[in-house]
């Protein structure tokens, strides 16, 4: 049966077999008068979604069909929804759903609503599991529906979605920019997107990382330099030099005594990066020399969201993307290709309209 009560999708079965996706066909939730109907054209391959297929995360909910960096045409309209019309080239990212009436979302704070619904893996009230971006067709509330400015090209705009606004969001609330010393942790999928915003909010950008066979690439993405991670003493020239940390870093055991030393007096060390295993080695100590602060962050708000586009466009931020055409057999490859840490920088699937006539 087709859309639009019937949506196509590649599944993961199993934690085990998450490099084996299937055909799966799925009914989204009742069209309501807030959603969109969105015909996908590109979906990114974020490392969400690995550690959900994988089962590193606790994922629990099977068969589900992972992608939250979605971008596609609106094909339908709710009755009351203003900012979208059919037609439209919108995305989606890693969140579809929130209540809309909680201080968290009456301020900005949407992500952190404690009734979000994720793009994938979601029970919405009705009790539809939502399902992700490698499929036909998305359906989400117009809020977490996001115009896509037309100077910024389809596969390269969908990873902006998630791993961009992520690497945005804590960049922009703690006061990068200008006369700002910012360090990112790691040079991959976030950390290029962290590397690249930063400098394109006029902060003095650093990219810390274990070994320097990518410092070319950080460089060029706009670091004014690499600080290698594994050398002796490597932090000793930089302490309390830093305004801001991100760290980015998808390892579990990072040493953070010294990463926090870095630091300004009450300045922040914020981590966007969730490995699977175990968390950091920390002491109370560590945190006493320089009074400094360790945070979080989830994604990003709307605001946000239209604030990161439109200064991809004004600053030229490039997505480093591979793609691939959407198949059950690519979608396995793109997959196994994120755990073995070979994707440069970030992975998207295309040709959707071949795939899902």
């Amino acid at each position: 049966m087709p859309y639009p009560d019937t949506f196509r999708g590649f599944a993961i079965t199993a934690p085990e077999k998450f490099k084996e996706p299937v055909p799966y066909e799925f009914k989204p939730k009742p069209f309501g008068e807030h959603d969109i109907d969105i015909k996908i054209e590109a979906c990114g391959v974020c490392g969400s979604d690995l550690h959900t297929a994988n089962g590193g995360w606790g994922n629990d909910k099977w068969p589900i069909v992972p992608g939250h960096e979605i971008i596609g045409t609106a094909l339908k309209v709710g009755s009351k929804v203003t900012s979208v019309k059919p037609g439209d080239r919108v995305g989606v990212g890693a969140q579809v759903l929130s209540c809309m009436e909680c201080d968290d979302c009456k301020n900005d704070n949407e992500t952190y609503c404690a009734q979000w619904i994720d793009t994938y893996g979601g029970q919405y009230r009705d009790g539809t599991l939502s399902q992700g971006g490698y499929s036909s067709h998305v359906r989400a509330h117009e809020f977490y529906t996001f115009l896509i400015p037309k100077e910024l090209e389809t596969s390269a705009a969908a990873p902006m979605l998630c791993a961009g606004i992520t690497a945005y969001s804590p960049l922009r609330r703690n006061g990068a920019g200008p006369g700002k010393k910012v360090g990112i942790v790691g040079i991959g999928g976030l950390g290029h997107f962290g590397i690249q915003f930063a400098k394109a909010l006029g902060a003095d950008t650093y990219a810390l990382s274990h070994s320097a066979k990518k410092k070319d690439d950080a460089l060029a993405m706009g670091a004014k330099d690499v600080i290698v991670t594994s050398a002796d003493d490597w932090d000793v020239p930089h302490r309390r030099s830093f305004d801001l940390i991100i760290s980015t870093a998808n390892v579990f055991g990072l040493d953070l005594g010294k990463y926090l030393g870095l630091l300004k007096v009450h300045c922040k060390f914020i981590s966007i990066g969730l490995p699977d295993g175990d968390g950091w080695k920390l002491k109370p100590q560590d945190l006493m020399t320089n009074g400094a602060f360790i945070g979080s962050s989830h994604l990003g708000s709307r605001k946000e969201m239209q604030e990161m586009l439109q200064l991809a466009v004004d600053k030229g931020v490039k997505t480093w993307v591979e793609t691939m055409p959407v198949s059950a057999e690519n979608v396995g490859k793109a997959l196994a290709k994120l755990s073995d840490g070979k994707v440069r920088y970030r992975t998207t699937l295309v040709d959707y309209d071949k795939q899902f006539k």
